[in-house]
């Protein structure tokens, strides 16, 4: 399909290695920009309102991502589609799975504010969460959750921009909601006097401005992704298609999610100081996995449009081109951080306590966390290649039902920290060599060598 868009990139010609970098390195700022919302307010209530408020934004984290994963894994499943259909060079179907990305993005927004607000402090209390955070955390909650339809709006979207090979724009949207939620953090908490609700209006507030971003792109585009709000509906064709692609990872992601859950609870019982140093550390973490995210998000949309326009040869080398990619990011900034956090958490909260806690998560996760990129970029090109029950299965046994058996039986025989950290590289380890053996089984069914190209149209 020949571009019709500056913006849009055909990802099945040219320097592969070259092109990954060029998509990926937006992506990966985008990612870190989008953390930046939740470090800013980790940082903002940890330096002004003080441990307590940084334990109770924190200890939302893994409840958060427990409803809301399941339909970020529906929008990969949405990537993918849109990423196929370009690579086919079919505008018809390629029109189709947008309007009904777009429209699924605004039913699980609306379903996903009406469930957040009724179930957050009952399962905060399911959690063990302390009494001195869990109103914190709980009003937190409520405003975040009234904010998700734009959130999801925004996450589908820019997965459209991204399955034509677009980084860019969303890269420039999210920069223009990041300054704004951080001029507003600054202005709801310092100048206002608020806590834990002022971070959560501001960041709901940024999320709708790149909502509003997103959606006025994907109208005014003069490419092969326009948006027409009279065409918004659920067509069955691609609506099977992102469910087949999407529902394995959204479970997957969903029951992610409850291990992660399991484990905060876990750190829950420590006390709130202990819940502070990880919140902490588990942001920072976060910016080492958003720069290995990107490659897992270049292998997938790669590996998509490859196999969409048939050149198989290039698709297998995608993923090692993936792999080599993730782990020198991986290597780098996992030590890096390792090596920097003292002084980095000691930016979300000055109690040497805090500190202590902090880096001590940071020594058993950031310096192996290369290996859970190995591991996603697996992920990543199996679904790509059109694979996506097994990987699901594999990374909820390697994954979530190690990580809860862990918890449940050698956590419970010796309930220390370092017990319950040292579960995730090990789990990491055993899950990413699996789906190499499941990728090597699967690739097989596909020619090795490239077929003619799509006509242009």
């Amino acid at each position: 399909m020949a571009n019709s868009n500056k913006y849009e990139m055909e990802l099945y010609t040219g320097s592969l290695i070259k092109k990954m970098l060029v998509f990926a390195f937006p992506l990966m700022v985008t990612g870190i920009l989008q953390l930046l919302y939740n470090a800013a307010d980790l940082i903002v209530v940890g330096r002004f309102a003080g441990s307590e408020a940084l334990a109770a934004v924190g200890a939302t984290g893994s409840l958060t991502g427990l409803m809301v994963n399941f339909f970020m894994g529906i929008s990969v499943g949405a990537s993918v589609c849109v990423s196929r259909a370009y690579g086919a060079g079919d505008l018809k179907e390629l029109s189709k799975a947008v309007h009904t990305s777009i429209t699924v993005s605004l039913v699980a927004g609306v379903f996903l504010a009406i469930l957040g607000n009724i179930a957050c402090r009952p399962l905060l209390r399911l959690m063990g969460t302390p009494d001195d955070v869990i109103d914190g955390a709980s009003l937190y909650m409520h405003i975040l959750f009234s904010g998700m339809p734009a959130n999801m709006v925004y996450n589908f979207g820019a997965a459209i921009l991204r399955a034509v090979g677009d980084t860019k724009r969303p890269l420039y949207f999210l920069t223009i909601a990041g300054i704004c939620n951080v001029l507003l953090n600054l202005f709801c908490v310092i100048v206002l006097n608020m806590s834990v609700e002022g971070v959560a209006i501001a960041t709901v507030a940024s999320q709708v401005i790149s909502m509003i971003l997103v959606i006025r792109c994907l109208c005014v585009s003069g490419g092969s992704v326009r948006l027409d709000f009279k065409r918004l509906r659920i067509h069955k064709e691609p609506m099977l298609e992102i469910l087949k692609m999407g529902l394995p990872a959204g479970l997957q992601s969903s029951l992610f999610a409850i291990s992660n859950v399991l484990i905060q609870s876990s750190v829950n019982s420590f006390g709130s100081i202990v819940m502070a140093g990880n919140a902490a550390a588990g942001n920072l973490e976060g910016f080492v996995y958003t720069g290995m995210n990107a490659i897992y998000q270049a292998d997938i949309t790669f590996a998509s449009q490859n196999r969409g326009a048939k050149q198989y040869g290039r698709m297998r080398k995608v993923l090692w081109i993936s792999m080599m990619l993730v782990s020198i990011i991986g290597i780098v900034m996992g030590m890096t951080f390792y090596l920097c956090a003292e002084p980095l958490v000691s930016l979300y909260n000055t109690d040497p306590e805090v500190i202590k806690y902090g880096v001590f998560r940071m020594g058993y996760l950031c310096a192996p966390y290369f290996i859970c990129g190995v591991m996603d970029v697996m992920v990543g090109q199996l679904r790509g290649i059109g694979c996506s029950v097994v990987p699901m299965f594999v990374s909820l046994a390697g994954v979530c039902a190690f990580r809860v058996l862990w918890v449940l039986t050698v956590f419970a025989a010796n309930p220390t920290l370092h017990i319950l950290y040292i579960s995730y590289p090990i789990s990491w380890a055993m899950t990413g060599l699996i789906h190499f053996i499941c990728y090597r089984f699967f690739v097989r069914k596909f020619p090795k060598h490239d077929e003619p190209l799509p006509t242009a149209v």
